[in-house]
């Protein structure tokens, strides 16, 4: 971060653009900027070029895309052509993952107080199981029998204390082996007959510093260190988690991937060399970095109110995008028509649902605002529509994927009152007929 300068916040489209595009599918709804995220996953590539795989090859590195940041198979499918794989965490996941031609090995399934029969799926698909638990190794076991590629997730505890609001702190979180137990689980899967391991942390989310991030690789490092010197195990690759973060805030900076990288490298030589365990792999499951600054969530203002503060509704509310509820997450906003207006109005941005934390911002310098005004909300590529619900009958919103000359292509429609109401059954009531009126 050091010498990191601030981020100024643009949009990839115009405001007759989005105009034209709302003539055949109204607002809201999320556009992903397709130049943009392949340009980001190029420059994560290269930024760990250095990495080999188990033979001293170089392209030893891959990053397992975290499918729950962005589930729609368009996207994994520009990921997978840019060498990605795909981190998943439930049967859903899995099939979508398939269904964009990643396979095997390709993917990660990475879950916790996982049912046998995502298990099973996951070993018959060839992906790599990624446990959680130490009692997870017999429950495998029992569901689908124990591959001979095998991964552990480590809970430092204490050790690492960089958790945030997002990811909490280590100690208090019910991912991942402890230290003693994790010893232990690799030495029981070999007796069991696995004969290739991955280790793997999951730590940080959303942190924007290269040194903690990069502490996080040294603290696996050692600790792959020492699984040889104490069980006898090589293991073949180390998983460094996502967490790299993105300046949602324009005074945020942006974390600089090349020093990151070498960081790690300094930190590989330094361990891994040095105690003869290179080469080995080193891999990720970054999610937010690769997509979330790349997406961009589009609504129209339907009112103006003023009571004890002055109020702009949106068309969305929290279903579409709820960082900002959950986490009181800051997400920037840029009123389409008036970039160049002066931001001279202080406003809490809402939806419409009946629950008062349903706000984007609150007390936001904005210009001053009108019905119909058109608000784009940045940084929506991860966690935006993905984290959607249905309270309060809300429906989901369309995505669409922005082409090479600002084409749109609509990449998953919006949801109707048939959607909302087809896993119900009353008899003699028809809701589909009704929501046709």
């Amino acid at each position: 971060m050091q010498g990191a300068k601030p981020i100024t916040k643009t949009v990839p489209f115009t405001k007759a653009r989005i105009e034209e595009l709302e003539k055949r599918y109204p607002t809201p709804f999320h556009i992903y900027d397709e130049e943009a995220i392949r340009a980001g996953a190029r420059r994560l590539y290269k930024a760990f070029s250095w990495v080999t795989d188990t033979e001293g090859k170089k392209g030893g590195f891959t990053n397992f895309f975290a499918v729950k940041a962005l589930p729609n198979p368009s996207i994994l499918r520009i990921l997978h052509e840019e060498g990605m794989g795909a981190d998943c965490s439930s049967l859903p996941e899995l099939l979508l993952a398939d269904a964009a031609g990643i396979k095997g090995e390709e993917i990660m399934f990475t879950s916790n107080d996982t049912p046998a029969d995502e298990f099973a799926l996951a070993r018959k698909m060839g992906a790599v199981i990624n446990l959680d638990d130490i009692t997870h190794i017999g429950f495998l076991e029992k569901a689908a029998g124990i591959p001979r590629l095998i991964c552990f997730r480590y809970n430092p505890g204490e050790e690492y204390s960089h958790g945030n609001a997002i990811i909490g702190n280590p100690a208090e979180a019910k991912y991942g082996l402890t230290h003693d137990q994790i010893l232990k689980a690799y030495t029981i899967a070999r007796k069991k007959g696995a004969q290739r391991f991955g280790l793997h942390a999951m730590i940080v989310s959303n942190q924007r510093d290269e040194d903690i991030l990069v502490e996080a690789a040294r603290l696996l490092f050692n600790l792959a260190v020492e699984i040889k010197e104490k069980t006898g195990i090589r293991v073949e690759f180390i998983n460094l988690g996502g967490g790299i973060g993105i300046p949602y805030s324009p005074v945020d900076h942006q974390v600089d991937l090349e020093r990151y990288a070498r960081g790690v490298h300094k930190a590989y030589k330094e361990i891994i060399a040095k105690n003869g365990l290179a080469p080995m792999r080193i891999v990720m499951e970054s999610g937010r970095a690769v997509t979330g600054p790349y997406g961009y969530l589009v609504s129209r203002v339907r009112h103006v109110a003023r009571k004890h503060r002055d109020y702009v509704g949106l068309d969305a509310c929290m279903a579409n995008l709820m960082r900002p509820a959950l986490y009181g997450a800051y997400h920037h906003i840029t009123v389409l028509g008036k970039e160049k207006k002066p931001l001279d109005h202080v406003y809490d941005v809402t939806g419409s649902l009946c629950e008062n934390n349903d706000k984007f911002a609150v007390q936001r310098f904005l210009p001053a605002m009108s019905p119909g005004d058109l608000v784009v909300i940045h940084d929506t590529g991860a966690h935006g529509h993905a984290m959607g619900f249905n309270y309060n009958g809300k429906l989901r919103s369309a995505e669409f994927l922005m082409q090479k000359g600002g084409t749109f292509r609509l990449i998953r429609r919006a949801e109707t009152a048939n959607d909302y109401f087809a896993t119900l059954d009353f008899e003699g009531s028809d809701f589909s007929g009704l929501a046709r009126k």
